[in-house]
């Protein structure tokens, strides 16, 4: 990474500056200047604040957050514990920023955080239309399950310009 960082966990407080940041990571002009916008997939936006509170607040849950030295916000990933499994969502990583390391270093924090809740598989969905995303999955050593599922129709979450599906990958966690 080109500045040094590190992780901490988001707290309800985070809830404004994080959905801002989320929403400036995936969506708009703004998102372009990353390899990871959906701005050409999606209107709309990623997620709403309450939506945001929502996540914070769930049991078996973490928004883990890569913050510079001085404590500027780089990068964030949701963490879901359920059984076994650790479903990860929504990796955002600032565009100016991408290519330096703070996804790579935040999908290993949310591995490490399942394999700490006894997690044995890391599982996420990804658009199917993401070509390079599932690449980038796959050389971290996630695989296609085969299954699918449906494309949230909520527009609290974007509002599709084609039809989407999420095709699932799932990691073993050793």
């Amino acid at each position: 990474m080109a500045n040094p960082s590190y992780l901490t966990t988001a707290t309800p407080a985070d809830a404004p500056q994080l959905t801002a940041f989320v929403n400036r990571a995936y969506r708009g002009e703004e998102a372009r200047q990353g390899w990871t916008t959906e701005a050409d997939l999606l209107d709309g936006q990623r997620i709403d604040e309450p939506g945001m509170r929502d996540l914070l607040a769930a049991p078996d849950t973490a928004m883990l957050l890569c913050r510079s030295a001085d404590n500027e916000l780089l990068g964030s990933f949701y963490a879901q514990i359920n059984g076994p499994v650790v479903y990860l969502s929504m990796l955002a990583v600032a565009p100016a920023g991408q290519r330096q390391g703070v996804g790579r270093f935040l999908l290993s924090a949310a591995e490490n955080y399942g394999r700490q809740h006894g997690c044995t598989v890391s599982k996420m969905t990804v658009i199917s239309v993401r070509a390079e995303l599932i690449a980038y999955y796959e050389r971290r050593g996630y695989h296609l399950t085969g299954a699918t599922e449906p494309f949230p129709t909520d527009p609290r979450y974007g509002i599709p310009k084609q039809p989407l599906t999420l095709l699932v990958l799932e990691k073993p966690l050793q």
